[in-house]
Parts: structure tokens; sequence; C-alpha cells
């Protein structure tokens, strides 16, 4: 489906199956000279072929066609090399194009899969889990010449449009949204959502992702958006939404610190279990892997900001970790 959300600006609805988000939004910005074209979908043949039509109902011209990517999750990134022309440009943040690297290179994930070990995770459903995640298996395949790093502040001009790159890192580290000042129009990517709340893990190299996400989301709120172009499901309200979702991280924190303190000694999978998620089962035993996946990678992200706030304190025993109160 394409939407004209603005002038010269269109959604594109692109499937993303074998995932609870169910479509990506795209964008579509006709330039003067060149267009843009923001996040892509999985490198899968539903989001390829629903991606191909909506760019060619949009007369679009794969040599005056460059691609933005608001940050390296697959969902977004997956077919940035295949719908980039030879002398298209992508445009990616700096943070995560050091990232994407890895991942083409499978050396990503190994100190992921570790910690959700040492957390308690069942070692034989990471294996699974790391064979037939949507994440890893549906990413982009090659980075080039192509790929230009951006750094905060950074512009994309061309004519009809002006993107800033504004750095909000949480979400992922090298996250970033696109300010159109002239119109008060956010691309906001995965950074704020309306009807879902975005996941916000435990990343390697990030101390405390969970407190780089709350100081982006501050920073987020400066600016005077009329219409925030989010990466999934509907808009609404920006200024509203950040208070909300400051709001839900602040009660997610004190569940984790009170579920910690009543039960001292017990691991990340265990302290996940005991938390409140949306896992479409009726219990944690029997959640979906890829559920109970990212359901710990947001658990463990509150985890070490309670730890950065001196309010738990992280125990080794063995190879394992287990939590305890200050």
């Amino acid at each position: 489906m394409i939407k004209e959300v603005a002038k010269h600006i269109f959604r594109l609805e692109i499937p993303l199956p074998q995932t609870p988000l169910k479509r990506l939004n795209s964008y579509y910005i006709q330039g003067k000279e060149r267009d843009l074209l923001i996040d892509t979908g999985f490198n899968l043949p539903e989001s390829r072929e629903s991606l191909r039509t909506c760019l060619n109902q949009l007369g679009s011209k794969e040599e005056r066609r460059d691609i933005l990517i608001t940050h390296l999750h697959s969902d977004h990134s997956g077919l940035v090399g295949e719908f980039a022309g030879p002398g298209s440009r992508i445009y990616m943040s700096q943070v995560d194009l050091g990232l994407l690297k890895k991942i083409v290179s499978h050396t990503m994930f190994q100190s992921m899969d570790s910690r959700y070990l040492q957390e308690g995770f069942p070692a034989d459903q990471v294996k699974e889990f790391a064979k037939d995640s949507p994440a890893r298996v549906t990413s982009v395949q090659k980075i080039d010449e192509r790929f230009i790093p951006l750094s905060d502040g950074d512009q994309i001009q061309n004519g009809t449009y002006s993107l800033k790159a504004i750095w909000v890192p949480g979400h992922t580290p090298g996250n970033t949204m696109f300010w159109m000042e002239e119109n008060g129009i956010m691309f906001t990517g995965d950074h704020i959502l309306f009807d879902i709340s975005p996941n916000i893990t435990a990343w390697d190299g990030m101390e405390d992702s969970l407190g780089s996400y709350l100081e982006s989301l501050k920073k987020a709120r400066e600016y005077p958006v009329k219409l925030a172009l989010p990466g999934h499901r509907e808009s609404g309200d920006y200024q509203k939404r950040i208070d909300e979702i400051l709001l839900h991280h602040k009660n997610r924190l004190q569940l984790a610190q009170d579920i910690v303190s009543q039960n001292p000694g017990l691991n990340g999978y265990e302290i996940a279990g005991r938390m409140k998620w949306k896992l479409n089962s009726e219990s944690w035993e029997d959640a979906p892997i890829y559920s109970k996946w990212f359901a710990l990678g947001e658990c463990l992200s509150h985890l070490d900001h309670l730890r950065a706030l001196g309010r738990i304190k992280r125990i080794q025993e063995g190879e394992s970790y287990v939590y305890s109160q200050m």
C-alpha cells in the first residue's frame, strides 16, 4: 500500500513475514534530481516483491535513487544493496555501519549469544534462535563503496528536501532519526513508535543501552515536530508519546528492581520470566523462542540501567550471572 503522507513524501507498507511487527513503513521522497528511499524491509521474497511493486508504481528509477537507513536491523536494511543502483548513495550512521560490517562477516552475534547463555537462556534454544532468527538470516549480504557513513548533525540535501541526521543511540548503538526542519517532519525510525514500544536490548559495547535510550528520548523531545513518521504502525502525538515511553520505562525499572529485591539470586532469564510481556502465550515457558529472546534482551537493558544507577548488583557464579539488591 502507498500513501502520500506529505507533499512528495510517500509511505510504503512493506510486509515483514515471520515477525509480530507485520509491516515496515518505508518512505519515498521525490526530489528534483534524485529521489530518496528510507528503509527497505527484510531480505525475503515477500518484502522484496512488495518494495519493487511500490517503487514501480511511483515511477522510481534506480539510476536516480539514493537510500537512507535509519538503523542496522535487517527489517530496515536487508534489501538496501539490491535496491541501490551502481551510482546510488547509501546513507547510514557511522556507528551502525561498523556493526553492520560485523553482521556481514558473521562476527556480530557471538558475544550476544555468550551473554544470553550466562544469563540463563537455554543453550539449545540459543542455538535454534541463531539458526532461524529472521533478523540474522535476512540481512544485507555485502558492504561496498556505495555506503556513506553519517555523523550526528550531517545534512542530506536535494532541492525538494533537506534532512538532518539526529543521533539517538539506544534501540541500536547508531540509531538515527532524520529531521526536515522546514516542514516540521521527523522520520523517527524505531526510536519513537506510537502503537508499540521500541525494543531496547542490551548491546555489546554499550554498558547502559537503556540509559542511552532515555537520554536520546529527552534529546528528541526538544524538536518541534508537527508530523512524526515512524518505522512501524501509525503516527501520533510526538511529545505525548515520548512522555508515555519515559513513564513506561520508569515503571518497568521499578518492576525489575522489585523482582530482584524479593527474589535475590535469580539470573536474567528467571527475572525476565517474572516480568510482564505480551508474549502470545499463556506462560513464559510456552512462549516462542523469539519472544523470550527479545524479552530477555529488554530485561537485561533494565538490569544494566539499575546497576548503573547503583540500585542492584550483578554477581558472577561460575560462568553465570545472578542479581541481588545493593
